[in-house]
């Protein structure tokens, strides 16, 4: 987010503009990331993608002011403040992932999941099967497919009343990583714990009819995960990627293969913020900014929330090797994060009847806003949350409440123009020049001290000169 929260006295809340330059990551790319994109383009190694460095590089602009700023004005007591523009980007900057987060968030537990229990399903697959997920956006919706119709079908059987043309609604998200910054394709789908039928109510109107499901034991989890595994493994075979001995063997494998679901976690109804956790939950980035330390002069520890099959849930990586982790999560452009399914699906005709059922009506505007020049505006969609209202739903404090009088301040203007930016910053004391990138470097010398004979004294290096490739006669050459 572009903001910081902090207590000014007992109470009461403060909003305070956050500073990126200051924090630990956004140092350790400003300080190597022109190294490690010159060490990635070497001529042995792949230039990393045009979306992984442009990620990066909107990172290095998002929340510095001499970018560019809004300027927030108090009509009671004239106080002013500046909210610097933030980057949009997708799995590099902390600031801008937490607002998807928290956006995704609350307009599926206001606008989309109706007030109906709702269950976690999870889905992870063996690991010489996520290196084609990985890289196969196709492949990825495949799995996805079949995993949600066979959930469907084990709702279909535990949901008493139900006709076989009975559907779920379900929000699947896809995440690209794990726990210790690792790739590993999974699936968290967020599945209404029932069935919905269609139904004509004396308007001809289509409605719709929900069942409930009933307990769902071991039992039925187990069959699901077996015909998954069944399933995803003759796609590969059909697709090329495996043989089918290959598929056989890898069907004759004990606890389950490598493929595991879980379905363990279910909110009730009446839980709407334990929906909401959940959803971010789901909807989280790859990485979270407060688990990131420095450890020394030239490494970093990364807290890992799960221990590794070490048992160590500490993650110790140079900063060239944890900016290489993280270009390797960042999703490609035009992937969705998460996918609508079943009577939830944009083209389903009931999915008008269920989102009805949803805590916050979604009402469509009938007369054109205007501003205060007349200006028509286009109507604002409802998953599109204003900026100050998530700031006040995670941190429980509106942004534009006057620190000063605790009026309610507006927005006035927009600075984009390099020389206003320079004169105001200059003028309230800021730095009017951006965070200096560091240029691409050499290795440090001690970098190089392997094969170095070194004599006594540790500053007294000998360096070997390389063998020739070719042994050479150098009495000819005399």
């Amino acid at each position: 987010m572009d903001a910081a929260v902090k207590r000014v006295e007992p109470g009461t809340r403060c909003y305070q503009r956050r500073r990126p330059e200051q924090t630990l990551w956004y140092r350790t790319v400003q300080t190597h990331f022109e190294t490690w994109l010159a060490l990635s383009s070497g001529e042995y190694n792949e230039s990393p993608p045009a979306h992984v460095e442009n990620a990066f590089r909107r990172y290095l602009e998002c929340g510095i002011l001499a970018h560019g700023f809004a300027r927030a004005h108090c009509d009671e007591c004239g106080h002013d403040f500046l909210i610097a523009f933030s980057c949009k980007g997708r799995g590099v900057c902390p600031s801008c992932n937490t607002r998807r987060m928290v956006e995704t968030a609350a307009h599926l537990a206001d606008h989309v999941f109706p007030k109906l229990p709702v269950r976690q399903w999870v889905l992870s697959v063996p690991k010489r099967l996520r290196y084609f997920l990985q890289r196969d956006v196709a492949l990825q919706g495949a799995v996805l497919r079949i995993f949600l119709s066979e959930v469907e079908r084990c709702l279909r059987e535990h949901s008493p009343g139900c006709d076989t043309q009975a559907r779920i609604g379900a929000v699947a998200f896809i995440h690209r990583f794990g726990s210790s910054l690792n790739e590993h394709v999974h699936f968290h789908c967020c599945i209404v714990d029932g069935v919905f039928e269609p139904t004509a109510n004396a308007d001809d109107e289509p409605g719709v009819d929900f069942h409930a499901a009933t307990w769902i034991d071991e039992t039925a989890i187990a069959k699901v995960q077996a015909e998954i595994r069944r399933r995803v493994l003759a796609t590969f075979v059909r697709r090329g990627l495996f043989d089918k001995s290959d598929a056989e063997v890898m069907g004759s494998w004990v606890h389950g293969g490598g493929f595991s679901v879980n379905a363990s976690v279910c909110i009730n109804e009446k839980d709407r913020a334990g929906l909401e956790r959940l959803l971010r939950y789901c909807a989280r980035p790859p990485f979270a900014l407060e688990h990131l330390q420095q450890l020394d002069a030239e490494h970093l520890v990364y807290h890992s929330p799960k221990p590794g099959l070490d048992g160590t849930s500490d993650l110790v990586l140079t900063p060239l090797e944890l900016i290489g982790k993280i270009a390797a999560l960042v999703p490609p452009p035009r992937s969705h994060r998460h996918r609508y399914y079943g009577v939830l699906a944009p083209n389903s005709p009931l999915r008008a009847a269920v989102i009805a059922m949803a805590p916050v009506a979604v009402i469509a505007p009938t007369l054109p806003h205007t501003d205060a020049a007349g200006t028509e505006l286009k109507p604002r969609r409802a998953s599109h949350y204003l900026w100050a209202m998530l700031l006040a739903r995670i941190y429980e404090a509106f942004p534009l409440n006057c620190p000063i009088c605790h009026a309610q301040m507006r927005i006035i203007a927009f600075i984009n123009e390099a020389s206003d930016v320079r004169k105001i910053l200059e003028h309230i004391g800021e730095s009017s020049q951006p965070p200096r990138i560091a240029p691409a470097r050499g290795p440090p010398l001690w970098e190089l001290a392997e094969g170095f004979a070194q004599a006594g004294n540790a500053h007294e290096w000998v360096i070997a000169e390389p063998e020739p490739e070719i042994e050479f006669d150098q009495s000819v050459a005399w």
